[in-house]
C-alpha cells in the first residue's frame, strides 16, 4: 500500500472503498424492497432518529421513540450534568485536602487488601454512586502519576464489579425487593464484599501470572 501511495497508483482496494462510501452515505440501502437487511449498512439507519415530544409533561429533552446512535448520544448528554457535578464537588473537596485525608485513613485498609494507596479511596467511594465520575477520578490519579498501571488495573477491577452499586441496586434492584426473604441491606453488603474479593483476585493474578508485565512498574507492598 505504501508503494501505491508513493507512486500515485490507485489500487482496486481504493475503488472498493469509494463504492462502499457512496453506498453508505447515499441512502440507496435505506429502503430496498425485499432486502430490508441492507439498511444495516446505511448511514441514515445507523444514525437513527431523534425522539418526539409526544407527551411534553412526561418526556425529557430526549423525547420518545428515538432510536440508534442519536438516542444513545442524547442519553449520554443526560448523564453529563451528574458527572460534572460529581467531579466539581470532588475538585473542591480535593482542594481542601480530602484526598490527603483519605490517603491517611484508608491506606491501612486498602494497602493490605488491594495493594493500592488510600488516596484512591475517593474514586472507589464515588464509584458506588457514579461509575462515570469514579472512572474520571481514577483517570486523573493515573494521569497525575499518583497510581501506577498495576494499581489502575486493580482499581478498574474493583469498580467494574458491581459498578454504581448503590445507585443501581436501589434504582433497578428495587423491583425484586418485594420477593426478598432477607433484609434489603444483606444483598448490598454481599455485593460490597465481593467487590473486594474481585479486586484481591485480580491483584493476585497480576502478582503471579502477569508479574513480568509489571516488572518496570512501582511495586505495591
Amino acid at each position: 500500500m505504501e508503494q501505491e501511495k508513493d507512486s500515485g497508483r490507485i489500487g482496486i482496494g481504493a475503488y472498493i472503498a469509494l463504492a462502499a462510501a457512496v453506498l453508505f452515505f447515499s441512502g440507496l440501502f435505506m429502503k430496498v424492497d425485499g432486502m430490508k437487511w441492507l439498511s444495516a449498512f446505511d448511514f441514515t439507519t445507523l444514525g437513527g432518529t431523534f425522539g418526539t415530544m409526544k407527551d411534553p409533561a412526561n418526556n425529557t429533552f430526549i423525547g420518545a421513540g428515538g432510536v440508534s446512535a442519536k438516542a444513545g448520544f442524547l442519553f449520554s448528554l443526560s448523564l453529563a450534568p451528574t458527572v460534572m457535578l460529581a467531579l466539581g464537588a470532588l475538585e473542591i473537596l480535593t482542594h481542601y485536602g480530602a484526598i490527603k485525608a483519605a490517603h491517611k485513613l484508608l491506606t491501612p485498609l486498602l494497602q493490605p487488601l488491594l495493594g493500592i494507596p488510600g488516596k484512591t479511596g475517593l474514586a472507589l467511594i464515588t464509584d458506588l454512586q457514579s461509575t462515570d465520575a469514579g472512572a474520571a477520578l481514577t483517570k486523573e490519579l493515573y494521569d497525575a502519576g499518583e497510581i501506577d498501571l498495576k494499581e489502575l488495573t486493580i482499581m478498574g477491577a474493583w469498580q467494574y464489579s458491581g459498578a454504581g452499586m448503590i445507585n443501581n441496586y436501589f434504582a433497578i434492584g428495587s423491583a425484586l425487593f418485594a420477593v426478598l426473604t432477607a433484609p434489603v441491606i444483606i444483598p448490598l453488603f454481599i455485593m460490597f464484599v465481593l467487590k473486594f474479593v474481585g479486586g484481591m483476585f485480580v491483584r493476585f493474578v497480576l502478582n503471579t501470572v502477569y508479574k513480568e508485565d509489571f516488572k518496570n512498574e512501582k511495586q505495591s507492598s
